[in-house]
Formats: C-alpha cells, sequence, structure tokens
C-alpha cells in the first residue's frame, strides 16, 4: 500500500482560441496509508481530473504527486500499481467474469498457477456468490454484478491505490446500497489506500474518513464530515454539506442586535460573534430553529414538506422574505401555509458579506 501527496498540483487545458481552461489549480493533499477519502463537489470542479493525475492517464503542468516518498509525476499509468473502478464499468464485453481477473497476468507472462492462485483468492473474499459470476460472459451481468467484477479486477492486481470515479452511480437505489456495502467491507478488509469521487454526500460520509470539497479546479476544505458541517471555512462549503442545505439570510450585526428582513433580534450574550458589526449573511442549519415561538418571531411561507418517515421528523421548505428556507419539523406538524421561526442565535453561522469567508462557527452541539 502507498501514501498518496499531491503538492500544488496544476492541470490546464487549450481550448480552440488557444486560451487556457483550469482543470486543477494549485491543489495540494495528503492521503494516507489505508485512508479512503472521497472527493466531493458540483460538476465540472475538477474530481475525475484529480483521479486522471493520481492513476497517471494524464500529467499535471505543475506540481509533483508522490507514492510514499517517490515521486510518480511522469510516471505512465501501468508502473503506478493503481487499480481503477469505473461508472461504466469497463470490462472486457466478448471474456467470461475469470478472463477479466485474469487478463492482467496474461499480459505480464505471469504463470497460470500466480493466475490461478490469485483469482481463487480474490474470488473467496469478494464473498457469498461471486464465483458463479466467473463462469458468465459479461454482457448477461446486471449492473450490480459488473461493478462486483469490476472492483475484483482490481483488487486482484494487489494495487498500490484504489480510485473509484462514481462506481455506483449507475445502479438503482437498492442495489446502490447493498454494492456500498460490499465496497465498504472490501476496503476495509484491504486497508487499500482509496480516492473515491462521488456527488452524493450521504455516500461520502459512508464510505471515507474524510471528505475534501472541490469548487472550480481547487481543494475548498478537506476533513472528517463533522469538520465540514460544524466548522466550514466557507460559505461554498457551509451550503454543499448537508442536507437540506443550509440557509442564507443577509443581516446586519450592531451592538449585541441582529437585523434580519426588517426585523431586529436581541442576541444571547454570551453568543461569541457579538463583537463582530456591520453587514454579514448568516446560516442556520434545518435542525436550528424555534418554532412557533414567543414574538418577536419570523412569518416563513411555506411551500412544501417533506417528511422523512424513518427519521419521525419532516423537512418545511419555503420562502423566508426573499432567501429560501429549510426548517426541521415534527412529522405530526400539519401542513400550514405558514410557520412563525426564529432561528436559535446560539446555533447560527456567520459570513463575511463581501467575501465567502467564516467568522464564526457554533461547533458541533453539546449533547450532554
Amino acid at each position: 500500500m502507498a501514501s498518496v501527496t499531491l503538492e500544488s498540483v496544476s492541470k490546464y487545458y487549450p481550448t480552440l482560441t488557444g486560451e487556457l481552461v483550469t482543470g486543477l489549480h494549485e491543489v495540494s493533499l495528503q492521503i494516507a496509508d489505508g485512508e479512503v477519502i472521497s472527493i466531493v463537489g458540483p460538476s465540472g470542479c475538477g474530481k475525475s481530473t484529480l483521479l486522471k493525475l493520481i492513476a497517471g492517464i494524464e500529467f499535471p503542468n505543475r506540481g509533483r504527486i508522490l507514492f510514499n516518498t517517490t515521486d510518480v509525476t511522469n510516471w505512465p499509468a501501468q508502473t503506478r500499481g493503481v487499480g481503477m473502478v469505473f461508472q461504466d464499468y469497463a470490462l472486457y464485453p466478448a471474456k467470461e467474469g475469470e478472463d477479466n481477473l485474469s487478463y492482467y497476468f496474461e499480459v505480464r507472462k505471469r504463470s497460470p498457477e500466480e493466475k490461478a492462485q490469485r483469482v481463487r483468492t480474490v474470488a473467496e473474499l469478494m464473498g457469498i456468490g461471486f464465483e458463479t459470476l466467473l463462469e458468465r460472459q459479461v454482457d448477461t451481468l446486471s449492473g450490480g454484478e459488473k461493478q462486483r467484477v469490476g472492483i475484483a479486477r482490481c483488487i486482484v492486481r494487489d494495487p498500490n491505490v484504489f480510485l473509484m470515479d462514481e462506481p455506483i452511480s449507475n445502479l438503482d437505489a437498492k442495489l446502490r446500497e447493498r454494492t456500498r456495502l460490499e465496497i465498504k467491507r472490501l476496503l476495509k478488509t484491504f486497508q487499500i489506500t482509496t480516492v473515491y469521487v462521488t456527488h452524493d454526500q450521504q455516500e461520502a460520509i459512508f464510505m471515507s474518513d474524510r471528505i475534501a470539497v472541490m469548487r472550480a479546479g481547487r481543494v475548498e476544505q478537506c476533513g472528517s464530515f463533522y469538520e465540514l458541517y460544524y466548522h466550514p471555512v466557507n460559505l461554498f462549503v457551509a451550503t454543499l454539506i448537508g442536507t437540506p442545505p443550509m440557509t442564507i439570510l443577509p443581516a446586519i450585526l450592531r451592538s449585541g442586535t441582529i437585523t434580519i428582513a426588517g426585523q431586529t433580534f436581541s442576541l444571547p450574550e454570551e453568543s461569541q460573534f457579538t463583537l463582530l458589526e456591520g453587514a454579514v449573511q448568516i446560516g442556520i442549519r434545518p435542525e436550528d430553529w424555534f418554532i412557533d415561538p414567543p414574538a418577536p418571531a419570523f412569518t416563513m411561507r411555506v411551500q412544501h414538506i417533506e417528511r422523512i418517515y424513518t427519521e419521525r421528523a419532516a423537512y418545511a421548505s419555503g420562502k423566508l422574505g426573499e432567501s429560501n428556507a429549510h426548517v426541521l419539523v415534527s412529522i405530526d406538524t400539519a401542513f400550514q401555509n405558514e410557520l412563525r421561526v426564529v432561528p436559535d442565535w446560539k446555533r447560527i453561522y456567520v459570513f463575511a458579506n463581501d467575501s465567502e469567508k467564516a467568522l464564526h462557527t457554533p461547533g458541533a452541539p453539546l449533547l450532554f
């Protein structure tokens, strides 16, 4: 296995007009040996480009990539010992499952004994029912079965680094859940250093030790889910992490008071942001609202209520002034056109008005 280090890595692509488009810009990231890190961010932010550079499919314009302490920046893909799982499986369709696994050994002129031993070992580790997939043609396999073969094909090579590019996004919801558990079990068993690209936050939380949030070719923040959720470095991370997203309201802080949508509220004396002054943006998580509080309060125009029966809760979504708001309510709350709400002032996030920098984050709540 290997640790992976990216040092100020940049990648640019030329356009037909001769201009350069940024794929990655000054990305620095350290992934420990055996660690699983998920990469999340909007489409086009550079997630897949990052994987290609680590794999050696493409090469950076600047910066270095190291496996352990070895500089592999200019090494071709076949010399890096990297296993890659793709969204579209990328299996050999004319071969059976076993042939897909053993092809690596055939190309490298390995002995039939070594080939058979490795395939047998991986088949046992992949779990019950996998051996039956080895005997079938790829085009007769379901999406989940193809992905299992694709993962096994990477594992059989004994890779130093595992790269996964949205490996289960093509599967239906039930199969995606089962395959996610299977991948998690395998990663825990093999302790392979893994970079996992996904659009799904829940998937990122479940699969990884840390999450890196990307935007426009840069890593905005990297940390555990709790660090990203309770201590975001800026407004982009705060609104990306969490479902439903954080409510953002323009506000004015002045002498221990806060003015929002024409209403002024007194802030608790123990609030750590009472020294801030001027125009800011505040963020409120859905769970950090008081419902039907004493006056003063906001009137929120409710447009939709989504009930989550497994959690005995519901999310009310609507308008608070000109802003979109999301509030966690009891599942038994009757649908109303309006709700009276006020933020828990001890739990609000404060962001600079002229930039996205976080000026105050409340941290994780004290449950005991």
